[in-house]
């Protein structure tokens, strides 16, 4: 036997050789074998063709020639052309095409000299190597100007009109849930400024106490926005407990805990706000003749109250407290109590919650309640009431399908079952006397089949409630037949518009399709353009999809209709994965209505757009600052039988056989009981092994928009991926990739914008002007839920609640934190 002529050292590491062969080999099959399915399904030739040649190429490797390292190269050269003409210059866009095939070329590099000892391998290696730096490099230079980015400039400040008292802002006090009923999210604060923002600290930290017993496994999402009235800062838990602390120093003043049992916590724990009314500034309205019956409560009572603070609870109670010691007002209900769920008819814990702040105009407490998703078509009413601010008595209820009850159902009758319902916050104007309710959807958002007409015109719309009557003076819908779940979670914001010599009273309303109206607030009526887009038909329910659906042509955050090339992954494996669920699903854009013979792609999905973090408004400059997300969902109507089969339940049938109420996300499996069909969706279309998202970056955004135009000022990709990356492990990496984000901010006549909201844990004060971060601080905790800014005692403070939420997956907490320039 003739004995080997290559080297020792060359023999001795010949493994590595075959090692890296195998690699692409493997690797190469698999993108072969999937690349061939995607052809058959109409989608790009590359993942076959590379496929094939890394399974060539790691076979030459393998056999020890030099072909097989060559072969790679060229392969190599090719996937980074392809990867620039269907990506272009987008670094998110080129990681899963490049990253990976860069690291395989390393190690082919790294091997090469193994082939064949005439190569001049330092040489080629030192070669292929700074290629890689530049390329690299380049793209770690491109991801500081993130994709999708607009850089702009906010013209000289104009003003809109001066503020009338419906929309008149905030400035020392921060008095309703959006600064005022009027929702801005306005201050006239100036204090801190772009110039010194940078030295903002901590001024002090609270922590409220209520943390879930089980940290692996919550449903706790704060989601707070405190009020400051005077002296002090008034709050509620995510279970609702009410505190007020000291303004200037966190110091707490008192507490009371109503005692809501963890067995009413509905999809999630949370509490976004409180309302608070002085008696001295408005006179309460008599008390309505059929007042609902109050609930008792262990709670004792001390003395009337002046101030109070109102919260509504996840057990569907409406709680009314002395704003200056906390306890029951004795005047309120029964004990400081109203029971809300008299009138609804049969309600198992978790069904009805209370998890936003009410809206009180002219002495009436306007208050809706959230549903719980997905659950079931006769679900408890969605009934909207107004109850006396005083003594707590029901001074109207608007049932949709029944209007001529103007209070409580007749006797033995109860509210129509499964309307849509107000589960966000409603805005306000004392002078016109209206209230407006951004309505959810129908119970079981996916299925409008036994649909009322009432409900078919309501859902999914803006309604003005006269506080006076609790009728409808008018409604605006968004979205026709919603089976998309796009119901309204952002409050109207109002403001006054310049019209000849005087001013329009107006209001401004985001959604979750991303689309922004802007209406006139007395009746209704469009004052931007609005177009009917003809959408697609078919799916499950084709006679009850309308052919057209309303659009903004003022401004809209959507995005284009995705495409093939917008899929995205760690890997070429894994985008070639997402590739073929698209070509798979059914998808005709904006609007493909509901399948269940395979998967849909709805987009945006219904975390938006625009959620219940609304948007802000600058009035001196006359510019709207949206932050929005941008993901799609990827969803399938499961059949009856299909869901039975695989245990789907309603929240009651689990609680009745003492099954966990916690776990899934939301729709991911509901049963929508009484229907055809349950609900199976995959929210942000996930991958199940690495958990990445299905389409690239960015998943989120912040724009600054002229209010007077509808024109984009400055767009950018907002939140970073350093708590991100693939098998939920934190990459660290501090580019603006684009994160969901849930909460709003508040912009200051200081020209600067506070946020927190996005799933890396960072507050950021950002300039107005240019949309540029000039300070950001690093979170105990999710910052979920959006900032307020006061004055005390001479200094401006800004305060976010930093209590994380389940649902985008932050660590959950409990603390609110103060920030503040130094003290002199």
């Amino acid at each position: 036997m003739m004995a080997s002529t290559a080297p020792p050292l060359i023999r001795r590491r010949s493994w590595a050789a075959t090692a890296v062969g195998i690699l692409l080999a493997l690797l190469g099959a698999v993108l072969l074998i999937g690349g061939i399915w995607l052809l058959a399904l109409g989608g790009s030739p590359y993942y076959a063709a590379a496929g094939a040649g890394l399974v060539l190429s790691g076979w030459l490797i393998m056999t020890r020639r030099l072909a097989g390292a060559l072969l790679y190269g060229v392969i190599f050269i090719a996937t980074v052309i392809w990867a620039f003409w269907e990506s272009g210059t987008n670094p998110w866009a080129l990681v899963p095409r490049v990253v990976g095939p860069a690291v395989l070329l390393l190690l082919v590099i790294l091997v090469t000299p193994l082939l064949s000892a005439r190569v001049n391998w330092k040489g080629a290696g030192a070669a292929f190597l700074a290629a890689l730096v530049i390329l690299i490099g380049g793209g770690v230079i491109a991801g500081r100007m993130a994709p999708d980015a607009v850089i702009g400039g906010i013209p000289p400040a104009r003003g809109v009109v001066p503020l009338s008292v419906a929309t008149q802002a905030s400035g020392s006090d921060w008095t309703a849930y959006g600064g005022t009923y009027g929702a801005q999210r306005y201050s006239t604060l100036a204090q801190i400024t772009p110039g010194n923002v940078a030295r903002l600290e901590r001024a002090w930290v609270y922590h409220t106490g209520d943390l879930p017993t089980d940290m692996k496994n919550n449903k706790y999402g704060a989601e707070t926005t405190p009020l400051k009235i005077g002296d002090t800062v008034y709050l509620c838990s995510a279970k609702n407990i009410l505190i007020a602390l000291d303004a200037a120093s966190g110091q707490q003043k008192w507490r009371f805990d109503p005692g809501v049992p963890d067995a009413w916590i509905p999809y999630t724990a949370a509490c976004r706000g409180v309302a608070y009314h002085d008696a001295s500034a408005t006179a309460a309205p008599a008390t309505a003749p059929r007042p609902a019956p109050p609930l008792a409560s262990p709670s004792p009572t001390t003395t009337a109250c002046r101030t109070r603070i109102i919260e509504g609870t996840l057990d569907a109670r409406l709680i009314a407290v002395d704003a200056a010691t906390g306890q029951p007002c004795r005047d309120f209900g029964t004990n400081g109590q109203v029971d809300l769920k008299v009138g609804l008819g049969q309600v198992d814990p978790g069904m009805v919650s209370v998890t936003s702040a009410p809206t009180i105009v002219r002495g009436v407490i306007v208050v809706g309640h959230q549903v719980l998703d997905g659950q079931q078509r006769n679900a408890p009413s969605g009934v909207i009431r107004g109850y006396d601010v005083t003594t707590g008595a029901l001074r109207w209820a608007w049932d949709m399908v029944n209007p001529q009850w103007t209070g409580m159902p007749p006797e033995g009758q109860e509210y129509a079952r499964g309307t849509p319902n107000m589960w966000t916050t409603a805005s306000g104007d004392e002078a016109l006397g209206l209230v407006y309710l951004p309505m959810g959807n129908s119970a079981v958002d996916y299925w409008s089949g036994t649909r009322s007409p009432q409900e078919k015109r309501f859902s999914t719309s803006l309604v003005a409630i006269d506080v006076a009557t609790g009728r409808p003076a008018w409604s605006f819908q968004t979205v026709r037949n919603d089976v998309w779940d796009y119901d309204l979670g952002s409050q109207a914001t109002l403001v006054d518009l310049p019209a000849g010599n005087g001013a329009v009273p107006a209001l401004i309303l985001p959604s979750k399709q991303g689309d922004i109206y802007i209406l006139d607030r007395r009746t209704g009526r469009p004052l931007t353009p609005v177009a009917n887009m003809t959408v697609p038909g078919g799916g499950v329910e084709p006679a009850q999809r309308s052919p057209t659906q309303p659009v903004s042509l003022y401004h809209t955050l959507r995005k284009a209709d995705l495409q093939e090339r917008d899929m995205w992954g760690m890997s070429p494996i894994d985008q070639m994965i997402c590739r073929i669920q698209f070509r798979r699903a059914h998808y005709d854009g904006f609007y493909t209505p509901p399948t269940a013979d395979r998967r849909w792609i709805q987009y945006p999905g219904y975390n938006g757009g625009s959620d219940w973090g609304g948007i802000a408004i600058d009035p001196q400059r006359g510019v709207i600052i949206a932050n929005y997300n941008d993901m799609p969902n990827y969803n399938r109507l499961v059949p009856r039988a299909e869901a039975d089969a695989k245990g789907w339940e309603t929240r009651a049938q689990i609680a009745a056989r003492g099954g966990s109420l916690t776990g899934k996300p939301e729709g991911k499996g509901d049963p929508q009981a009484g229907t055809p069909y349950a609900i199976d969706v995959n929210a942000g279309w996930r991958l199940p092994f690495t958990n990445l998202l299905c389409k690239e970056p960015p998943y989120g955004g912040i724009r600054a928009i002229d209010m007077m135009t509808g024109k984009t000022i400055w767009d950018r990709p907002f939140g970073s991926a350093r708590r991100n990356g693939p098998f939920n492990i934190p990459t660290g990496i501090p580019f603006d990739i684009g994160t969901p984000n849930n909460g709003g901010g508040v912009v200051t006549a200081g020209g600067l914008m506070f946020i927190a909201a996005t799933t890396d844990n960072l507050i950021r004060a950002i300039d107005v002007n240019t949309g540029k971060t000039l300070w950001q601080d690093v979170l105990p905790a999710g910052g979920q839920a959006t900032p307020v800014t006061y004055e005390a005692g001479g200094r401006q403070y800004v305060v976010i609640m930093a209590g994380g939420h389940h649902f985008m997956e932050t660590p959950v907490g409990d603390a609110v934190i103060a920030y503040a320039l130094p003290q002199r």
